[in-house]
């Protein structure tokens, strides 16, 4: 589950890198801007999502246990 979660953490990150390249590339030299950037975006709002709703089963599931915070150390 674990490599998961690092995978996804890494695809969510090369969405919103690949969004901040398209930002910055299009749209010069007078071309009109194309939807790149927006399409890069909602992957990572998709990926997120996926993350999150893997999350919740997971735990629904028991595969993955809360450690909690330890008070008074």
């Amino acid at each position: 589950m674990k490599i998961i979660i690092a995978i996804a953490f890494a695809g969510i990150l090369g969405a919103l890198a690949m969004a901040g390249i398209f930002m910055l590339r299009d749209g010069r030299d007078g071309k009109p801007k194309s939807g790149k950037m927006m399409r890069a975006l909602a992957l990572r709002v998709a990926l997120s999502l996926l993350l999150f709703a893997c999350i919740l089963f997971s735990y629904w599931a028991g595969w993955i246990q809360p450690t909690g915070i330890p008070i008074g150390k």
